[in-house]
């Protein structure tokens, strides 16, 4: 860092003078960097940004027996409204990073909100029976806007939050896409109804996507007006060491596939989001395995799992934020997700739901969380790097194996039953335990907050001596 940086910044007045905790610094670093009490605005305006897409990833499966009935589709044909948000992702995550670095969060962010809210107008003029292809189409353009959303919690972190609230605000904002994915577990069944009159169906669906079109218009005129791109000043001095975006978007991406701990966290972590996503995508039958009419049953332990899971994450922000232990963080929620999967795997045989309402909180909560403690620890370990690359590439690469999971995850419950392979999936986890065992624990963004406190001293003590 030149010395330049060292002093203070001219128009360094902000809205807020309010430091974080721990992350007050002598008055010499006043001009250096702030933290801005406008970025909770800009963290609340980003979550229900997340919650807008992320309600409508199960918008139509978890009722896919009404949609069924009303379009005259296949079961498989309604599945594709959720695979489509997987499918998507991996092929434009990289030109959407490569966007970000280049035309910054704010642009980033508003072409997310704005494809959002189109693709759920589109969905408004579906509702007929002969439409369905109407609501595919909207759902894949909303599905595509995910790209400007789930690798963004880091770096808006990052942008906005200093060194003491950087991990807390990252789950935080993956927090919004948690909140969403419940809404819609919970709120489509009770908007749309299994009426006998597909016209009283039609009705419901037409009141729904009128609903959520709506909110997402709403929300895309919150970004427009009052998202900002950053900080007057930046929020930590590991900030003010970064290097502005090279010419080339494939130097960084080179550097993250040569960084072995980067590497083995990203094998960790699609693991982990990988076994997650099959058990909530055949919760329905794994459960109607054991219990009778246990379509709502399923639903409840899936809602259960989300929210533990955004618990979860808040509580290991926090964590982290206080001790930065990433690599002993992570090393505990595979150990206890792969011990929670066991215990669903037998004692589902006691056919008792309490018991499984239970594991479910603990599975839920320890397996949810681990996606903004992989965020953040990826964010260390690749210092300087932008987040949204590093997070973007493990999304993209979970993605890929959550597909390739699920389906594996499928033909072993008809080839061998429930049992082995839910016990494949624990297999699965232990693996995912040894891969972050292996990462070694070098958090660069530390020492580089670390470093720059020193050079402020010499250079302080130089210019004072």
């Amino acid at each position: 860092m030149e010395t330049e940086h060292l002093l203070p910044a001219e128009g360094g007045q902000s809205d807020s003078s309010d430091m974080t905790g721990s992350n007050q610094l002598p008055a010499r670093l006043s001009g250096l960097y702030k933290v801005y009490r406008r970025r909770w605005l800009m963290l609340a305006i980003f979550t229900l940004y997340s919650v807008a897409n992320a309600a409508q990833w199960i918008q139509y499966s978890i009722i896919s027996n009404v949609i069924q009935r009303y379009y005259g589709v296949s079961s498989y044909a309604v599945d594709w409204t959720s695979i489509v948000y997987m499918i998507t992702f991996p092929p434009f995550i990289f030109p959407a990073s490569a966007f970000l670095e280049r035309m910054g969060l704010r642009k980033f962010v508003i072409i997310g909100a704005f494809g959002t809210s189109l693709g759920s107008w589109i969905k408004c003029g579906s509702i007929a029976p002969d439409r369905f292809w109407v609501t595919l189409i909207g759902q894949t353009i909303v599905a595509t806007c995910q790209v400007f959303i789930l690798g963004v919690p880091p770096h808006l972190a990052s942008v906005w939050f200093g060194s003491e609230q950087v991990s807390t605000a990252c789950s935080l904002a993956v927090f919004g896409n948690q909140l969403g994915v419940a809404a819609g577990f919970v709120l489509t069944p009770l908007a749309v109804t299994n009426h006998p009159n597909l016209e009283d169906v039609g009705a419901d669906l037409a009141r729904m996507n009128y609903v959520v079109a709506g909110f997402c218009t709403a929300v895309f005129v919150l970004v427009v007006i009052l998202f900002q791109e950053k900080p007057p000043l930046p929020p930590s001095l590991e900030m003010l060491r970064r290097d502005p975006v090279g010419p080339s978007f494939l130097q960084p991406l080179k550097r993250l596939f040569t960084n072995p701990g980067y590497m083995l966290l990203s094998i960790s972590f699609s693991i982990n989001v990988a076994v997650f996503s099959a058990l909530s995508t055949l919760l329905n039958q794994l459960m109607l395995l054991y219990f009778d009419n246990a379509e709502v049953f399923a639903g409840r332990v899936g809602l259960i799992f989300v929210l533990s899971g955004m618990a979860g994450s808040v509580v290991c922000g926090i964590i982290l934020d206080r001790t930065h232990w990433f690599k002993e963080t992570s090393v505990v929620l595979y150990v206890v997700s792969t011990l929670s999967m066991l215990a669903l795997t037998f004692i589902l045989s006691y056919r008792s739901q309490m018991l499984v309402y239970g594991v479910s909180v603990i599975l839920g909560a320890f397996t949810g969380a681990f996606m903004p403690v992989g965020f953040e620890f990826a964010s260390e370990l690749t210092y300087p790097e932008t987040e949204s690359t590093t997070a973007g590439v493990m999304v993209a690469a979970s993605q890929v194996l959550g597909v390739l999971v699920t389906m594996g995850y499928a033909c072993l419950m008809d080839l061998t039953g429930d049992v082995w392979a839910n016990v494949t999936l624990a297999g699965i986890l232990v693996l995912g335990i040894l891969f972050t065992v292996l990462i070694p624990p070098r958090l660069r963004r530390q020492a580089a907050h670390a470093a720059a406190l020193k050079e402020v001293d010499d250079v302080t003590t130089a210019i004072n001596a």
